[in-house]
């Protein structure tokens, strides 16, 4: 543990004294410690008089306990300001936070990342291609960021572990609860094999005011933010936000036109997101060097083996389409597209819709 735990923690621990007037405080006085030391009237003159008042009340001496004995933990570490492992990229936001809270390996915080986010509730689609660009992303050198929330940016995370370059995760809890707890396998071998970071005190929940928060972390720790899928209405648009705000790339995903899913990403490419369609187009965008050898060709289309397949193509299509465009009869049909969605091949949509999944 540092040994100036206490002084940062007797800073930042206090409720009413905001990022801003933490960081204007340290500016005044040099160090937390001259900080928390400081009279109330010099604190008053820095901060305004709540956040005098609140400073010398200092923190819950309970969580000030909890907190020094959670970084006595093998892999939890404080992060502030100045530091040399505090990453480089967050500086350059309006309103860095003063320390973060995080668990495993902080060397990825200094590495060249990209941010993965999406729907919560993620078709099987908008799953495998988080998990396959983020695979490719991890094995190009870049580290992948997202939120660990379920669906997009679970698989994101997945696929980044997958790859050399592994995986941060930035959540808006304190780092003593998972959420959600559907996550906590994947948090645990994030901690091992990767990083999570937050900005919240320990024994933080998962409250709403929370994730806009959280997000301008994901995007402001990245050099672009790529939305896989994403409704209209979709936190995700807020992050993508965010990163045009902080100079960051944006990058969309297409999808089907009939899909809910797709709306968030087409609204950002019209308004000016740039197409991704393989993740060589976001690792051109971005200026990486092309891979030094060939990837390995993918697996060879199975249209002649199956016919329902390539009737279908890679747009959703209902059952009577596809009647129509192969002649078999909708019990054959019904048929064959259950054993195709068992194999995981096509996926059943809402509005009677199926659509092919890609090969892994």
């Amino acid at each position: 543990m540092r040994d100036d735990a206490v002084d940062w923690l007797r800073l930042c621990l206090v409720p009413g004294v905001s990022g801003a007037a933490q960081r204007a405080l340290l500016k005044a006085f040099g160090s937390p410690a001259a900080a928390v030391s400081a009279s109330r009237a010099a604190v008053t003159a820095v901060a305004g008089a709540e956040a005098a008042k609140a400073l010398e009340a200092g923190p819950d001496p309970d969580l000030l306990g909890t907190t020094l004995a959670w970084l006595a933990a093998p892999g939890c570490s404080l992060l502030a300001l100045g530091d040399v492992r505090y990453p480089a990229a967050l500086l350059e936001i309006a309103d860095p936070p003063t320390i973060l809270h995080a668990m495993g390996d902080t060397s990825l915080l200094a590495r060249p990342s990209l941010a993965v986010v999406g729907s919560r509730n993620a078709t099987q689609q908008g799953a495998a291609d988080a998990f396959h660009f983020a695979r490719e992303l991890s094995g190009r050198g870049f580290t992948v960021v997202s939120g660990l929330a379920l669906g997009i940016d679970a698989a994101a995370h997945r696929g980044g572990l997958a790859g050399p370059s592994a995986t941060v995760a930035v959540v808006g809890t304190g780092l003593d609860r998972v959420y959600p707890s559907a996550n906590r396998a994947l948090a645990h071998e994030i901690a091992q094999r990767g990083a999570i970071i937050s900005e919240f005190a320990l024994g933080t929940p998962p409250a709403a005011a929370n994730f806009p928060r959280r997000n301008r972390l994901i995007s402001g720790l990245s050099r672009g933010v790529l939305v896989v899928e994403a409704a209209l209405a979709s936190g995700s648009l807020v992050t993508a936000r965010m990163a045009l705000e902080q100079g960051r790339e944006v990058f969309a995903m297409p999808g089907s036109i009939h899909s809910p899913h797709s709306k968030g990403c087409h609204w950002l490419l019209k308004q000016g997101a740039k197409l991704a369609e393989s993740a060589d187009d976001i690792l051109a965008e971005l200026g990486a060097a092309p891979p030094a050898s060939p990837l390995p060709a993918g697996p060879a289309p199975e249209h002649e083996a199956e016919p329902i397949l390539a009737a279908m193509g890679h747009s959703p299509a209902s059952l009577d389409a596809l009647a129509s465009r192969t002649g078999a009869d909708a019990g054959t049909l019904a048929a064959e597209l259950t054993r195709l969605e068992l194999a995981g091949r096509v996926e059943r949509l809402p509005g009677g819709l199926f659509r092919q999944l890609a090969v892994p």
